[in-house]
């Protein structure tokens, strides 16, 4: 795919994870698909494979989120099989605290799915409001 198309794809996923509908997203993972949290908090890592990242990933993080959760992507950036994302996440934990968190997330496609992300965010935030992961 163009980084056009590639740019167009993402932006019609982000434009369901601003509803809160993180399927499609989900769903265009690679099944090799790699996640990859960058920072020293105990979060930051490379998740290998969609389902480790569904597992070690997803699941711990969503099971602290009081409410649905929301991604609003603000710019995208494309060049070759890369997209750049700068998006802001909202929700609330169940322990009552702002999970707003700004993220910039590079992406590289292949194929029309995602193989690869890299997620820069506010780790203080993630420090402040998440419990590590088990």
């Amino acid at each position: 795919m163009s980084a056009a198309e590639n740019k167009q794809l993402l932006q019609r996923i982000f434009s369901e994870l601003s509803k809160g509908n993180s399927r499609p997203f989900v769903e265009s993972w690679a099944d090799d698909f790699s996640w990859t949290i960058t920072g020293t908090t105990k979060w930051a890592k490379t998740y290998k494979g969609k389902q480790t990242v569904l597992k070690e990933l997803m699941e711990p993080l969503f099971s602290q989120f009081a409410g649905r959760y929301t991604n609003t992507a603000q710019r995208f950036i494309a060049e070759d099989d890369f997209v750049v994302v700068e998006c802001r996440g909202r929700v609330t934990t169940k322990s009552g605290k702002p999970y707003n968190n700004t993220y910039c997330y590079v992406i590289r496609l292949e194929g029309g799915q995602l193989r690869e992300l890299t997620e820069y965010l506010d780790t203080a935030l993630v420090q402040a409001a998440l419990e590590p992961p088990p």
